[in-house]
């Protein structure tokens, strides 16, 4: 006997449009989306949504979830559990854990890891490094989501920095490589200037000098220029500069593009007026920047420029956060908030309800080529996320489900609640309780 779940009454976000109605689950698949559906039993499990929304479960295409190697910060467990609250139901996770993901083997460990543990749908990036080019044509694009190479310095050493091994990736895969940009010169010359003058406790408002906006606009400048030349595939992570926005174009649609660009829910949220109250809690790499910069990063979102949201989600233990500014990891804990804090850009009327799902949840899936996932279709998997636009809640210590146990949004009120997140069909968190069995799948991809 087939399980079966309605959902009566919902508003539901799809392609631009908002269906108010009727969706009928079947094991994992969304079998029917109508006005009115009948209950056909008494045994018949039924939500009723009483005129609240009905999103698709958001598609995460960055996140750093620390496993293996460094699990005292988080791990698949863990931050796939708190996506999970937060409305993310399928992640895309990166390769910079220890041992850092550069091989075949290390990236079947992984997700036999994540098929033991992941309470989301889950997929990793494999690691480019300046030696690893035969590993990386040994990888079967159709099972894994994509090449990530850190063309700045990130968590482990990962830093691709030699032009000719970097010319001759882009020019020997198909598949979307995603990039971390930041001139690693420019951030060296920039440090070196000011620990000469503060040492290693550098006040944090000069995080985004160091990290500067030239770093950021040099580096995705040649990748870009590098992609057109040999015909890459290329995505760009993490835009953080309002410079960088004009890199970008939209006189194609998402899918006919072969430079594509993701904004992160913190660049969105915060500039470096917020320094002097959060300190290192919001230092991430690249760095938050000038409200102008913010500003530009969502007039760009907003005219399709750039294509994706993605949260960057990197915890770190709040005693490694508390050291002084060269000693603090860079990085924060994102996946459970990212979504109630889209919604109330959305009450600001920053940003319409079918923006952040195509934003969010669409576009990962066609950049990424996700089989039958970020929408609310017939016959596709019915991950999806109810919300209650008016529930206010506010982040604290009791309610926080990452391993690291902070957020950047501790002690703020957001007024949208996530009340019910389905995954493959089942039920798995409701009003604050994440439920057990785990449901999370491999993400497919259709290449």
């Amino acid at each position: 006997m087939k399980n079966t779940l309605l959902i009566k009454n919902a508003k539901m976000v799809n392609e631009g449009q908002i269906f108010e109605g009727d969706l009928l689950i079947e094991d994992d698949i969304i079998k029917k989306i109508d006005t009115s559906i009948s209950v056909k039993s008494a045994d018949m499990n039924v939500i009723d949504a009483e005129g609240n929304y009905l999103l698709p479960g958001a598609i995460d295409d960055q996140v750093h979830f620390r496993e293996p190697g460094l699990t005292h910060k988080a791990n698949i467990e863990t931050e796939s559990r708190a996506a999970i609250a937060g409305g993310i139901t399928s992640f895309i996770e990166m390769p910079n854990t220890n041992p850092q993901t550069t091989t075949v083997e290390k990236l079947e460990e992984k997700f036999e890891i994540a098929s033991n543990s992941s309470y989301a749908n889950y997929s990793f990036m494999f690691g480019g490094t300046n030696d690893n080019l035969e590993e990386i044509l040994k990888v079967d694009p159709k099972t894994v989501a994509g090449l990530k190479l850190f063309l700045g310095s990130s968590t482990g050493n990962m830093l691709v920095d030699d032009p000719e091994v970097i010319e001759k990736i882009f020019s020997s895969t198909d598949m979307v490589i995603s990039v971390h940009c930041e001139d690693e010169d420019t951030i060296r010359k920039n440090m070196a200037e000011y620990k000469a003058e503060y040492g290693d406790d550098i006040p944090m408002e000069f995080h985004p000098v160091i990290r500067s906006e030239e770093a950021c606009y040099k580096s995705s400048s040649q990748a870009i220029a590098l992609a057109k030349k040999t015909g890459a595939r290329l995505h760009v992570f993490h835009l953080s500069t309002g410079k960088e926005t004009a890199l970008f174009d939209n006189a194609k649609p998402l899918k006919d593009k072969k430079i594509t660009a993701e904004v992160c829910i913190h660049h969105l949220w915060f500039s470096d007026e917020d320094y002097k109250e959060k300190g290192t809690r919001i230092k991430w790499n690249p760095a938050v920047k000038k409200a102008k910069d913010r500003e530009q990063l969502w007039k760009a979102l907003l005219d399709d420029r750039i294509d994706v949201i993605a949260t960057d989600h990197a915890p770190h233990t709040i005693e490694e956060k508390n050291n002084v500014y060269t000693k603090a990891p860079s990085g924060g804990p994102l996946v459970q908030h990212a979504y109630v804090a889209l919604l109330e850009k959305h009450h600001e009327g920053k940003i319409k309800i079918e923006k952040i799902v195509e934003k969010f949840c669409h576009n990962p899936a066609i950049l990424f080529n996700v089989e039958k996932r970020g929408y609310i279709k017939e016959g596709y998997y019915a991950d999806l996320v109810l919300v209650n636009l008016n529930k206010p809640w506010t982040v604290n210590k009791d309610n926080i489900l990452y391993k690291c146990g902070w957020s950047p949004f501790e002690g703020r009120t957001f007024r949208s609640r996530i009340t019910h997140t389905i995954l493959n069909g089942q039920l798995v968190y409701e009003n604050f309780e994440v439920m057990e069995p785990r449901a999370g799948k491999r993400l497919t991809f259709n290449r």
